[in-house]
């Protein structure tokens, strides 16, 4: 019966919690909705940017990305660097193509590639820096919790 009791309690603590993060009114601040609105990006837009963060969802586009960003490659050393085939490295580099995040030179029979830009290295470098704060962030709430 304990168990159930915390695990109610556990239950009931988490619904309290989430309330905390909800507003308590329904009052609609138009002036700020106008605001915001009138500057909002059409969905063509949002559709753009969500398809480009696909391109950094996946596992193997991230080291591809991340390989490429130290200097380029061919997909013969990106395969044998991921320890796959180059038929998957192929596959991945053409999405990231598509995307226009990665660009590539031919040199007699292989094909280089790199970043198309310094901007994708920055979107790379912003993500390694945010999971950085996150983890820190973590770290000093878990210290302050067992002080």
């Amino acid at each position: 019966m304990a168990k159930r009791d915390t695990a109610q309690s556990k239950s009931s603590r988490t619904a309290q919690s989430e309330d905390t993060f909800l507003c308590d009114c329904d009052v609609i601040h138009e002036d700020v909705v106008r605001r915001v609105r009138s500057v909002m990006p059409d969905q063509k837009e949002f559709r753009d940017l969500a398809n480009l963060y696909k391109m950094f969802s996946d596992t193997t586009r991230i080291k591809i990305l991340w390989a490429i960003s130290c200097e380029p490659m061919c997909v013969c050393d990106l395969a044998a660097l991921l320890e796959t085939t180059k038929s998957a490295v192929s596959h991945q580099l053409k999405s990231l193509r598509l995307a226009k995040l990665v660009k590539y030179e031919r040199k007699g029979k292989a094909v280089y590639y790199s970043l198309e830009d310094e901007n994708v290295q920055d979107i790379f470098e912003k993500g390694s820096t945010q999971l950085k704060d996150i983890f820190l962030h973590s770290i000093f709430s878990l210290v302050r919790v067992n002080d």
